[in-house]
């Protein structure tokens, strides 16, 4: 049996990535080619202020029917880069993938089976899994964990995890739900999600590999990044909960 049938659009949202980027662009497309299924690659350059833009444009010279580089000059943060991306999204199915590669694509094939298996409309790769095997800082693994445990509390969502950078989305999901993502930064993923299962689509889990490569302690996660991510949290929840604001999803 066929793990899919259609077309996939790949989204990687990139911020000076420039170091990386091109070979980066290079791998994914051989992995999705030896698939021998039609797909395109959507890079989004987030207003990098390093060469990121020029080399995404070199690999996509390479690369013609099969990329595509969105560019705007300032950075919006990860959220928004998603959103910009799937206006050029031409497939049956969206991945997020994250341009640096921590999460390799070719796990993609688990994920997909994973939707099979499961009749899931989405499916989140999950550090949590008791399957996932992970190398990236203890700093990081805590506050991961820690957030897990905040949203159990508020949302009781049927995951264990939602930011892990690897996912797969039904079009149809996506439709739907990125009309009422106002999060363009922090919880953006909490804020698709939390949607989605508004909605009553199915969303399922997969275990992931995940190496971490970048050379800094603590990535790119400050302590700015986590207050506004509580504070984008907090704001999830009130428009779920108190202003009904998804309830309005559908009109």
């Amino acid at each position: 049996m066929e793990l899919y049938k259609g077309k996939i659009s790949v989204i990687m949202p990139a911020y000076n990535e420039s170091a990386h980027i091109y070979a980066n662009i290079i791998e994914t497309c051989d992995v999705f080619r030896r698939t021998k299924r039609d797909f395109e690659v959507i890079v989004v350059d987030d207003g990098s202020i390093d060469g990121t833009y020029d080399e995404a444009r070199k690999a996509a010279g390479e690369l013609v029917e099969t990329v595509i580089v969105v560019h705007y000059s300032l950075n919006n943060g990860k959220g928004n880069a998603l959103k910009e991306g799937f206006k050029h999204a031409t497939g049956d199915y969206v991945v997020f993938l994250d341009s640096d590669l921590d999460l390799h694509p070719a796990q993609l094939h688990l994920l997909f089976r994973v939707m099979r298996n499961n009749r899931a409309d989405v499916v989140i790769g999950s550090k949590h899994h008791p399957k996932s095997k992970l190398q990236y800082p203890l700093a990081r693994k805590v506050i991961s964990r820690v957030y897990a445990l905040l949203l159990k509390a508020l949302f009781n969502l049927p995951l264990r995890d939602t930011q892990t950078g690897l996912k797969v989305f039904n079009l149809e999901v996506l439709k739907k739900v990125f009309p009422k993502v106002l999060c363009k930064r922090y919880a953006y993923d909490l804020e698709l999600l939390v949607n989605a299962n508004h909605l009553g689509y199915r969303v399922a889990e997969a275990p992931v590999v995940l190496n971490f490569r970048r050379p800094r302690k603590w990535g790119r996660i400050g302590f700015k990044d986590l207050y506004h991510t509580g504070l984008d949290t907090l704001a999830i929840f009130y428009r779920l909960h108190i202003l009904r604001y998804y309830d309005s999803i559908n009109t």
